[in-house]
């Protein structure tokens, strides 16, 4: 069992993941509707020229080109059979770049959901979840990766079962949410809940936080009431959005500029959080101004939520409720009033 992402965290205050994977390749010529996991076996050098853009602005964890890399996934692309093949190339691609680094790099098989809505509220069971988890994780394990990255979760079954696969290679796991409406996930799942169900998973996953979302301010203020129900010596992850999506002379732009990353990776530390990144429409320049800001950053005192509204941008009045109870929640009544999205963007 690879052991590189904790004697990184050991001997480090804070560790630099990387940014987008999917929104990357639309701007390298993608297209909408097109299995960006493909490219590791139609276009490797694309891949890997992302690998090491990220590397090279100082990234200490990058994240395999394995989103949708399940068989439920694929099977949009017809590509359900090629699961071992493409989350292998994927993170074979990412170990030649992170090893040819000349530093110590993270090779981390990013496992994004199914797709599907398990029991009880939808048909897919939770057993058959975990296998097809447990069997893109065998591959990605296969493939080289150090540690496995459960990323933009939304429902307790859904994160369950990716953990149970996960697991069953051996490899130490990382877990994170996407808290997109009004504080929560879209299956309603709070951060404080979140840092609760991490102290009854056995074995304990080696981190957990938040990824995706809408944007750095509403993330910072999950990981502040995450960090609320958190236990001493819990590794927090923020991996947040580069701004909002809009659409602007025909594509897709994230307004979040490198000045406002910067200041989100500084809150992060001020917050305690040890792992740093970005989510979809964050680049190299993104990352590079991260890079600058921690390595020249003394933490502070946790930020309060004024601190961050004026900062980094409003957020959500669920998020705000959130952090007036301690990360506990609102009032019943209250619960669920958040618009729910019915698609989860790629990171």
């Amino acid at each position: 069992m690879s052991d590189r992402l904790q004697r990184l965290l050991d001997d480090r205050p804070w560790l630099l993941a990387d940014g987008a994977t999917g929104t990357s390749y639309f701007a390298a010529g993608l297209e909408t509707g097109d299995a960006p996991e493909l490219w590791n076996l139609d276009h490797p050098e694309r891949v890997s020229e992302l690998h090491n853009a990220f590397i090279a602005v100082g990234s200490d964890i990058v994240l395999t080109n394995t989103f949708g890399g399940s068989r439920y996934r694929l099977k949009l692309h017809k590509a359900e059979d090629r699961v071992a093949e493409i989350n292998q190339a994927a993170t074979r691609l990412a170990r030649q770049c992170a090893d040819a680094s000349g530093r110590e790099v993270v090779v981390a098989g990013s496992i994004g959901p199914t797709g599907e809505i398990l029991v009880p509220i939808g048909p897919l069971a939770q057993d058959d979840a975990a296998d097809a988890f447990a069997e893109q994780a065998r591959a990605l394990a296969d493939g080289g990766a150090d540690v496995l990255w459960v990323e933009t979760m939304s429902s307790r079954e859904e994160l369950r079962a990716a953990v149970e696969g996960a697991t069953r290679t051996g490899l130490p796991v990382v877990c994170t949410l996407s808290f997109d409406t009004n504080g929560r996930t879209m299956m309603g799942v709070t951060p404080a809940q979140v840092a609760q169900l991490m102290q009854q998973m056995e074995p304990k996953p080696v981190a957990y936080g938040g990824n995706c979302g809408t944007g750095a301010s509403e993330l910072v203020t999950a990981i502040l009431n995450m960090s609320e129900a958190a236990r001493p010596g819990d590794v927090l992850v923020a991996k947040s959005n580069c701004g909002i999506p809009e659409y602007v002379e025909g594509e897709i732009r994230y307004a979040g500029s490198p000045e406002l990353m910067a200041d989100y990776a500084r809150l992060c530390r001020d917050a305690g959080v040890r792992i740093i990144g970005g989510c979809c429409g964050t680049t190299p320049d993104h990352v590079a101004a991260m890079h600058r800001a921690l390595t020249g950053h003394t933490p502070g005192a946790k930020p309060s939520l004024e601190d961050i509204v004026e900062r980094l941008g409003t957020v959500s009045a669920g998020a705000q409720r959130l952090s007036e109870n301690d990360g506990e929640g609102e009032p019943a009544g209250e619960r669920g009033t958040g618009r729910r999205r019915g698609g989860r963007r790629r990171r």
